[in-house]
């Protein structure tokens, strides 16, 4: 039977018979048509696979049933993406590009210049920000999905990261490699990239990433141009990936 050329999210893969929530469920029979007896391919976000054969083909709650469950041979990402709050729809327009590359998570920093709604707490912001990264998870076809975490003070974060920084910096390299001896370390420390706010980090924050002592601090060179901040935010990951 043929298969929809679309990844199903399944956040629990088992072996045996499983009901597709109602949104994967409408995207199956609705919107790709399938029917008894044709494959999906599901995954959980997690680094697992399975191929499902469709046993009841309902819009609202389809049945499928699973023979094996496969792991992905990759290993979960070192890169993590730090980004200060930005306002109207930015926060969600860099994950919708950068969730599609292989990013382990997406922090949302509270920074001194941030731009966020006065009093907001962006919990509709980090909600819609995690179902976009679930459809560039469905997209990519990659086996990790990206976290969506905070909104956290950059300071706060800071003070108990533990990993690598990457601070983009007219003074800094134009590329860096980040996997470099990582596949003989299985224990390769975490790498952020820090993004800031329109007009950047405040000199304090600066001097702060500058000054940190958990892990290596790497400057990254992004041009010669004044860039906005979700424009630098896909630049920065496209130089290091």
């Amino acid at each position: 039977m043929k298969t929809p050329d679309s990844r199903f999210y399944c956040p629990l893969i088992s072996v045996g018979t499983i009901i597709l929530d109602e949104n994967e469920s409408s995207h199956a029979v609705r919107v790709c048509r399938a029917v008894n007896g044709e494959i999906l391919q599901l995954c959980d976000g997690l680094g697992h696979y399975a191929d499902a054969t469709i046993t009841k083909a309902d819009a609202k709650a389809c049945e499928v049933r699973v023979d094996t469950v496969e792991d992905t041979p990759l290993k979960r990402p070192r890169l993590n993406l730090g980004i200060a709050c930005l306002k109207d729809d930015a926060l969600e327009e860099v994950v919708f590009h950068a969730a599609q590359t292989e990013t382990d998570s997406i922090i949302f920093l509270r920074t001194d210049y941030s731009q966020e709604p006065k009093n907001s707490d962006l919990k509709k912001t980090v909600r819609r920000a995690e179902l976009k990264s679930l459809v560039s998870l469905k997209q990519s076809k990659k086996p990790w999905m990206t976290r969506i975490e905070g909104p956290i003070e950059f300071d706060k974060w800071l003070k108990n990261y533990q990993g690598d920084l990457i601070l983009c910096d007219i003074d800094g390299e134009r590329k860096l490699d980040i996997n470099e001896g990582a596949a003989e370390n299985s224990d390769a420390k975490p790498v952020t990239l820090l993004v800031g706010p329109e007009g950047g980090f405040s000199p304090r924050e600066i001097e702060a990433i500058k000054a940190f002592k958990n892990g290596k601090v790497h400057l990254l060179n992004l041009g010669n141009t004044r860039l906005r901040a979700r424009t630098a935010a896909v630049i920065a990951l496209g130089k290091i990936l």
